[in-house]
């Protein structure tokens, strides 16, 4: 009843482009083309999945990055978009942790045709829904009826993974484990409601599309945003708080992941929450609390006065990564507020974990292969308080 008391208050939404991480690489890395004949589509939602490919340890990848591999530049579209087909399953799906950018052999684009029917489609990662997305767009610019075929696989792909309490797993068609939990960790809610709402309203790329797809796409955007409504975190005495990376699709509570990721309010996926939730036009009264409310629970878990400190130290190889690196947290009274990836839901405290999955309370305590290779801190919600909200709340006082 719940969910559907929210789907009835959902208001119409309207689009609009997420900032996301950039790709690594620069222009020493790429390949340049002679002329530009229309405008570049951004790749920076291709950058967490590029990062993953080239700097974690994945035996189980179809093709491994070549030292040095070079990438296409952003102004690079037929380039880009052939090798977003190339990587699309036959279901409709991406998998994830591979360079849409990266120029290939012969040989690795063989590899990774043999693998089409594979089932190891995500949305993990900023997967699938970016590949659309830039699909879209390719398809307005350059009027490919391949790229427009993809996108409608793609969208259909995604329409076929929402669940009925109207939110996404983080992969399908055969989630395990929590992969089967709704996800809101690296975008996987946001991101698909993104898309599917730019293909609702015909936009970003979409005015092609038909219109049966459209009002699907519609209906999906309003029953996730209902599920996310109902999956914000209520404390035991009635405060509504934040999300967390991945929640239960039976209790819509935050649930476990990997062992150093427990049930959890996580500060970055409420920032994208939030930001995702200001944009929609005449929000209902439910969706202006929802953001109200974790506007005020972000600025009371800020961590001010300490910055992270990186530093050189002896090389080590871990399972998933290598680094020669390490880090703490260190006193510094001029640094900007800062935030810890995970709180406790019923203290706010900060809380970090090891591979053993025991909670600790102090960064010193992760062991160093977490500790490099984990994003405990960051300033994900600094822009969104600093700037979006406010404005947001001119709108909605």
């Amino acid at each position: 009843m719940l969910l559907k008391r929210l789907l009835m208050a959902v208001a119409a939404f309207i689009a609009a482009p997420a900032v996301l991480p950039a790709l690594p690489g620069g222009s020493n890395d790429s390949i340049q083309e002679n002329a530009a004949p229309h405008p570049e589509i951004s790749v920076d939602a291709f950058g967490d999945s590029a990062g993953h490919w080239r700097h974690i340890t994945n035996p189980h990848a179809v093709i491994q990055p070549r030292p040095d591999c070079p990438v296409y530049p952003p102004a690079s579209i037929r380039e880009i978009a052939a090798n977003i087909l190339l990587f699309q399953r036959s279901n409709g799906g991406w998998p994830k942790n591979y360079d849409m950018r990266a120029v290939l052999t012969e040989e690795e684009k063989a590899s990774v045709r043999a693998t089409r029917d594979a089932r190891d489609t995500t949305f993990d990662n900023e997967t699938t829904h970016a590949h659309v997305a830039y699909l879209a767009k390719a398809s307005t610019l350059l009027c490919e009826p391949g790229y427009r075929a993809a996108v409608e696989r793609g969208i259909d792909f995604i329409l076929s993974a929402q669940m009925p309490n109207g939110g996404w797993p983080q992969s399908w068609p055969a989630p395990e484990g929590f992969a089967a939990f709704i996800t809101f960790n690296d975008r996987v809610m946001a991101g698909n409601l993104t898309v599917l709402r730019d293909a609702a309203n015909g936009a970003n790329g979409f005015a092609w599309l038909d219109t049966a797809r459209r009002e699907k796409c519609r209906d999906a955007v309003a029953r996730g945003i209902a599920c996310v409504l109902a999956c914000q975190y209520r404390t035991a005495d009635g405060k509504l708080t934040g999300w967390g990376q991945q929640h239960n699709p039976q209790t819509l509570r935050p649930d476990h992941a990997r062992s150093f990721e427990p049930p959890c309010i996580c500060s970055e996926d409420t920032a994208g929450i939030v930001r995702f939730l200001m944009k929609i036009e005449k929000p209902s009264p439910g969706i202006i609390h929802a953001v109200k409310s974790a506007a005020a629970w972000l600025d009371a878990v800020k961590i001010a006065g300490r910055r992270v400190e990186t530093s050189t130290s002896t090389p080590a190889v871990f399972p998933w990564h290598k680094t020669d690196q390490d880090k703490r947290i260190v006193d510094d009274p001029s640094a900007p507020p800062l935030w810890a990836r995970m709180y406790e839901m019923e203290t706010n405290r900060p809380f970090f974990c090891g591979v053993d999955g025991v909670k600790v309370y102090t960064f010193a305590e992760v062991d160093r292969d977490r500790r490099t290779g984990y994003n405990w801190h960051g300033y994900w919600p600094a822009e969104v308080l600093g700037q979006d909200y406010p404005a947001w709340l001119k709108a909605h006082p």
